[in-house]
């Protein structure tokens, strides 16, 4: 639409007509009079303000970062000329930790990407301009789409070409067809092995096509996010730091099981959460580590740092990485509480919610790599803890109890613990604590 570029003063002197143009900005705001002192104000165009004029392209930065993070890489999840709602995720920000959404300002149309995709970002760095504005940044390029699509329609179609009859195959002789073979006359195939038609296979559900192994003969390099470069290091770094010790024990689930089935309704009634197999295992930890201090403290340099609180870090598995949210004051918790907390941290991840505050610290940690089905495995410190727990799946199993063989369900768990800090004897009693705490919670109130 045209906007007002100039107004037209038009004076009568003695029955002559004169007329002037004056030069507006889009800024300036005007006043029209009906008639001042004999001299009409005419607008020399209808005033129509554009988009550009009623709203400038506003540079939205990025948010704010935890102390403990730099920098990180966007992924964009908009592009120029896509419309975005107020809060609307434009992209996200990897970093070591976790993910940082960008959500919108404001509803606008976005004009220029500052940063390309990929690339490493800081915190409160200009990211992308906007134009604001209620949806109408996306129906102007629709006109001219919508003409070449008629003006294709009235095209003539080119006539089809004519199909030739498919020719007949030359006879193959009976015993060269037996035995499957070509013809002697046929020259021997050179074809390197790369392009040789394979038959492709379905890609499986969940599994991206860019991944899946589809018989083709190629491959293709993905860049590993921050968060998973993170995990590698620490991970390495665990290795090359502690001196790891793992020690194993069995679980008799009998009575975890028989108390979840007898109270199951009551517990989920009352407090509006199941009641699963963490928090009988996350409150025989804090009352194990309350027994064993030495477990919960951790080597700084030359000194033993004692912690005076008991923060569980749970591992959760999510499509981006291994997350290790923590739960706050174990010590003082129920089963209950340990219910809800799990519920709520489980919850933010399955969004993506997580913040840096949800992961930082932790004093111990559990991971439970029965939800998969394994049945042994030797789990490695998470820095800067000194020990961490594994639990397993639970299947039936034949053990002598009083003598006799019975069918029970069994778990096997395992601690890897420092073993700079924590000697041999601590770390087999310890396990065998938090087996006592499971099998028998009433060794918890007793305080056995």
């Amino acid at each position: 639409m045209p906007q007002l570029r100039s107004i037209l003063f038009l004076s009568e002197t003695q029955g002559v007509a004169s007329r002037a143009a004056v030069p507006l900005s889009c800024s300036q705001k005007l006043v029209f009079p009906k008639q001042i002192q004999g001299v009409s104000v005419v607008p020399e165009r209808y005033l129509q303000i554009s988009s550009v004029c009623k709203s400038e392209v506003v540079v939205v930065e990025g948010p704010a970062f935890a102390e403990s993070i730099s920098e990180g890489d966007i992924r964009w999840n908009k592009q120029v000329g896509d419309f975005v709602k107020e809060d609307e995720v434009v992209a996200e920000i990897e970093t070591d930790k976790t993910s940082v959404e960008c959500p919108a300002p404001q509803s606008g149309t976005i004009v220029e990407l500052l940063v390309a995709d990929g690339s490493k970002v800081t915190a409160k760095q200009k990211l992308y301009k906007l134009q604001p504005g209620e949806g109408g940044g996306s129906a102007a390029p629709a006109a001219p789409k919508a003409e070449a699509k008629n003006a294709s329609s009235e095209a003539p179609k080119p006539a089809a070409p004519k199909q030739e009859a498919p020719k007949a195959a030359a006879p193959i002789h009976p015993i060269i067809a037996a035995k499957n073979c070509s013809s002697p006359s046929a020259p021997m195939s050179s074809t390197p092995v790369s392009s040789i038609p394979v038959q492709r296979v379905r890609v499986p559900d969940g599994v991206q096509p860019d991944h899946a192994i589809t018989g083709s003969r190629d491959e293709v390099r993905v860049k590993m996010n921050r968060m998973r470069q993170r995990i590698a290091q620490r991970l390495k770094d665990a290795q090359n730091t502690y001196a790891m010790l793992t020690t194993f024990n069995e679980v008799d689930m009998s009575n975890i099981i028989e108390m979840r089935t007898r109270y199951q309704k009551d517990f989920q009634k009352k407090h509006n959460v199941k009641l699963g197999l963490m928090s009988p295992f996350l409150r025989a930890a804090a009352y194990a580590l309350q027994e064993m201090p030495v477990v919960n403290a951790v080597i700084d340099q030359d000194e033993i740092v004692y912690r005076h609180f008991v923060d569980i870090s749970v591992a959760v598995a999510t499509p981006k990485g291994l997350l290790v949210p923590v739960l706050r004051n174990v010590e003082s918790m129920d089963y209950a509480q340990v219910e809800l907390e799990l519920a709520a941290l489980g919850e933010k991840a399955k969004n993506n919610k997580l913040a840096v505050e949800d992961m930082e610290g932790g004093t111990f940690t559990i991971s439970n790599g029965g939800v998969f089905g394994s049945v042994f495995g030797t789990p490695i410190i998470n820095p800067p803890q000194s020990a961490i727990l594994g639990m397993h799946g639970v299947f039936d199993k034949p053990v002598a109890i009083n003598g006799k063989v019975e069918i029970r369900p069994i778990m096997k768990i395992a601690l890897t613990y420092d073993h700079r800090l924590i000697d041999g004897r601590e770390g087999v009693t310890f396990l065998r604590k938090i087996k006592n705490a499971v099998e028998d919670p009433r060794t918890i109130l007793m305080n056995l």
